[in-house]
């Protein structure tokens, strides 16, 4: 399974007691209606999936999680900060109204300023925000998406128009 066929719910932010557990943090917002059975890890950059012996969710985004074939601290450790996927089809069912960041992969963001940027061909989610990659100039570059920066979202033709900082790209031009 590629990144392309998964979707990122969160990552491993610690080890728990001596037993091998490990803490995840869900930046997925509806953890609690996933599959949580096998999780997939991303560790240099392949995703290697790790069935779920035993899990227990909490209501501050967080959840517990013993893998089969770890049973020790010292296995669990190198998890630690490494990203957690699901496969494309254990994502939940949603309304047809709702939108989501991700959702403008292969949108074309034009920005006020400066035009036509490209075609968007990630959004990636961090911890603070979501940011969006695009090839400009024939170099990949960066912005965050977020209500500043988003002047309108033309779903119909698949366009990201945006109001970005002067400045924010030529980092990545120079």
């Amino acid at each position: 399974m590629t990144l392309n066929e998964a979707f990122y719910i969160g990552y491993i932010t610690k080890t728990k007691g001596l037993k091998g557990e490990a803490q995840i943090f869900f930046e997925f917002e509806n953890y609690d209606e996933l599959d949580l059975e096998v999780l997939f890890l991303e560790i240099n950059s392949k995703l290697v999936p790790f069935f779920v012996d035993q899990h227990k969710l909490y209501p501050n985004n967080t959840g517990l999680f013993l893998f089969e074939g770890i049973d020790n601290i010292d296995k669990v450790k190198d998890l630690v900060k490494k990203r957690v996927y699901l496969p494309l089809n254990k994502m939940p069912a949603r309304d047809e109204d709702e939108f989501y960041y991700t959702d403008l992969v292969n949108y074309m963001a034009v920005d006020e300023s400066l035009g036509e940027l490209g075609e968007i061909i990630a959004v990636n989610e961090y911890p603070q925000q979501f940011v969006a990659t695009v090839v400009y100039q024939e170099k990949e570059v960066l912005f965050p998406l977020n209500e500043d920066f988003i002047v309108e979202i033309d779903e119909q033709e698949k366009i990201l128009h945006l109001d970005l900082p002067e400045g924010l790209l030529d980092i990545y031009l120079q």
